[in-house]
């Protein structure tokens, strides 16, 4: 419909513009020539004072007088190249350090032990940087959602830039992920520039990160008990529920409230609102393999708890056979 618009105004400026170059045209070359037409080329030959009078207007007309969508990709440019893009690539750079370093320190460990210590980092600082901007600093997303960025929401929005692109491009290399989760990482990256570029929305951007992230460290806190050999005692089944029941809660839960804040809000963009309906969507994907997940986990436990119920009982009952 935008677009639409854009195309109207332009025609109605072209118009105006075909008005007011009129009087030029007949003024001083179409009375010189005495009659006869004169091509474009033939303006910009022999009349060449005429022909940038010509190109000033249509600068005016296109740039000052149509939809200012120009303005918003002239300032995407601008602002990008400034300001935005040395943060995220200062910010890609300090990962792959990290990333680097976490390798050289554990070389008898694998490269996915070295990467998901970087994601428990970023998970930890994070969740920090987001919950101090949102019960803090402010302001409050759910009732100022599509609010202009603060310089902190910017510069926390940098830091996570980078590291997603970090591990969406590890990801890829060693194709240790899906399709969902390159989905929820290229969805990520996109949210994030889509709010550094507007300008606004960090509200939001940065409740949604809270969220997605508050449940990492328990997630790569679970791959690590796997692979140390701890993954089935207390602290597994403590992390496992603790990693299901934020899921559901927050990211479910709340993320709905979110959503629906989003949703009735004027402020926010059309596009940032289908962003945000379509990472409701991928979390809702995470929950059902989660659900499934801790079905069966808990059927699992049911029957291993009944068995050893059932063994107390037998022996239980053998001695009292043997004591008679």
């Amino acid at each position: 419909m935008q677009f639409l618009l854009f195309g109207l105004e332009l025609l109605s400026s072209l118009r105006n513009m075909e008005s007011e170059l009129q009087p030029c045209f007949n003024g001083r070359f179409l009375a010189v020539s005495k009659g006869r037409s004169v091509s474009v080329k033939a303006v910009f030959l022999y009349y060449p004072r005429v022909g940038m009078k010509i190109i000033c207007k249509l600068t005016q007309c296109c740039f000052l007088r149509v939809h200012p969508l120009f303005f918003w990709f002239w300032s995407f440019h601008h602002r990008m190249a400034l300001a935005l893009c040395p943060q995220a690539l200062c910010s890609l750079g300090g990962w792959l350090s990290l990333y680097i370093s976490f390798c050289h320190l554990n070389k008898h460990r694998s490269y996915e032990w070295s990467c998901r210590l970087v994601t428990f980092t970023h998970g930890i600082i994070s969740i920090g940087l987001s919950a101090y901007i949102g019960f803090i600093d402010g302001p409050w997303p759910f009732t100022h959602p599509g609010s202009p960025n603060t310089p902190l929401q910017v510069h926390v929005l940098c830091l996570t830039l980078g590291y997603f692109i970090f591990d969406l491009g590890w990801c890829i290399y060693f194709q240790s992920e899906g399709p969902l989760m390159l989905a929820h990482h290229t969805l990520s990256i996109l949210g994030i520039i889509m709010a550094l570029v507007l300008g606004e929305s960090g509200t939001e951007v940065n409740a949604v990160l809270f969220g997605s992230e508050i449940t990492n460290p328990l997630l790569q806190m679970r791959w690590f008990l796997r692979e140390t050999g701890h993954y089935h005692s207390f602290t597994g089944d403590v992390v496992d529920f603790l990693f299901v029941a934020l899921f559901t809660g927050v990211r479910i839960g709340v993320g709905a409230r979110l959503l629906f804040c989003e949703m009735v809000s004027p402020k926010p963009k059309w596009f940032v609102k289908v962003g945000g309906v379509a990472m409701y969507a991928v979390s809702w994907c995470f929950m059902f393999s989660i659900w499934r997940f801790a079905w069966r986990k808990s059927i699992k436990k049911y029957h291993a708890w009944r068995s050893r119920l059932s063994e107390e009982r037998q022996q239980k009952h053998n001695g009292h056979l043997k004591t008679h």
